[in-house]
């Protein structure tokens, strides 16, 4: 039968293999840490601007946009070229022998 020592020293040497990883270091896993704090910091106001407040009010607002309907009729189209007519007509212009 092992001594009690031999069962300690057995059971401490397996714990530790299991807490050991030593491929991965904490400076490395440190480092890591940091590299996605970067990117999250880097990336922050488009993501707030696709996923925040924000996005919200835009979603909200295209959707009451897409319910709009736009209405035209021929009078205002040519009301408004007769408008844009009469205003060209009164503005002043120069003629070339006024230039000289």
């Amino acid at each position: 039968m092992p001594s009690v020592s031999d069962r300690r020293g057995s059971s401490f040497r397996s714990r530790r293999r299991s807490l050991d990883f030593s491929p991965v270091s904490w400076l490395s896993i440190a480092l890591l840490a940091c590299a996605v704090l970067a990117v999250i910091g880097a990336e922050w106001p488009r993501l707030a601007r696709n996923f925040g407040f924000e996005a919200r009010r835009r979603r909200d607002r295209d959707r009451r946009k897409s319910q709009l309907k736009l209405l035209r009729t021929d009078d205002e189209s040519d009301e408004f070229a007769a408008s844009v007519q009469r205003d060209l007509s009164q503005l002043p212009t120069i003629d070339e022998r006024d230039r000289h």
